[in-house]
């Protein structure tokens, strides 16, 4: 009985935290949702380049940031994950997931995962393991995650948030505000915070900003995005014929297997 009543009492806590707000997250909050893969290069450049103004300018004191790492990843009937840049991007998408679940604090989540990013932008992916040292966090609550199977549990429950959206994601990086999506004009999300956020004091990094025009009519057109259905080879990332090599991460493989 407790084994097949646990992956449902995981389901459970998985959804509360994610997406709960009557606890940890303030009535006044804005929700605003990334939905992403680690190797997409428009996913990188959106977490280097423009997610950072949310901490620099003080708005994330109004916003409750979700990370979603699964993006145009398909999950099969047996519960395998295929992503669309192969199995790095697999890999470094349940290490950011491990990351979100065991340090609970957003911005040491995000100072790791910026330099995880950072180095997919620089198209370094593969030196992803530097960035315990550069951020001085310790790598075992993270490798003890992906080693036990949390990692591939967390992972399936990110596919079935991102498989549930409404309406359906055509690309990523897929942005909502309160989750209302954002089509093309995700890299302006500060503006829609704003005129989302309805609190007061207006945050001093909503003054004086443009009302936003959502075009869902043109999503279409736009180039910076990696589509669902749009298949792509690992060697634009970097992360050709890439082996991991670090034991946690063997371990890992194996047990996956």
């Amino acid at each position: 009985m407790g084994s097949s009543s646990s992956p449902l009492l995981f389901d459970l806590v998985f959804m509360l935290v994610i997406f709960s707000s009557s606890t940890s997250v303030s009535p006044q909050k804005v929700e605003l949702a990334l939905y992403y893969e680690t190797l997409c290069p428009y996913c990188s450049n959106f977490m280097v380049n423009y997610l950072p103004e949310i901490f620099k300018n003080g708005l994330i004191d109004v916003i409750d940031l979700k990370l979603i790492p699964y993006g145009n990843a398909k999950l099969a009937s047996d519960d395998t994950i295929t992503c669309q840049h192969g199995q790095y991007e697999c890999l470094l998408n349940t290490v950011e997931a491990c990351v979100l679940h065991v340090w609970p604090d957003l911005k040491k989540q995000y100072s790791f995962i910026y330099c995880v990013e950072r180095l997919v932008y620089e198209h370094k992916p593969t030196e992803w393991e530097s960035c315990f040292a550069k951020t001085g966090f310790d790598s075992k609550p993270i490798e003890d995650c992906y080693k036990s199977g949390l990692g591939k549990q967390l992972d399936l429950q990110y596919a079935k948030v991102t498989n549930n959206l409404q309406p359906p994601h055509k690309y990523v990086p897929w942005v909502t505000v309160n989750g209302q999506p954002l089509y093309d004009d995700y890299e302006n999300f500060i503006t829609y915070v704003c005129k989302a956020y309805k609190g007061n004091p207006v945050p001093k990094a909503c003054k004086d900003l443009p009302l936003p025009i959502v075009s869902a009519v043109k999503d279409h057109q736009i180039k910076q995005v990696c589509y669902a259905e749009e298949t792509i080879s690992s060697s634009e990332t970097g992360a050709t014929n890439i082996k991991p090599v670090a034991s946690w991460r063997r371990q890992m493989m194996a047990t996956s297997a």
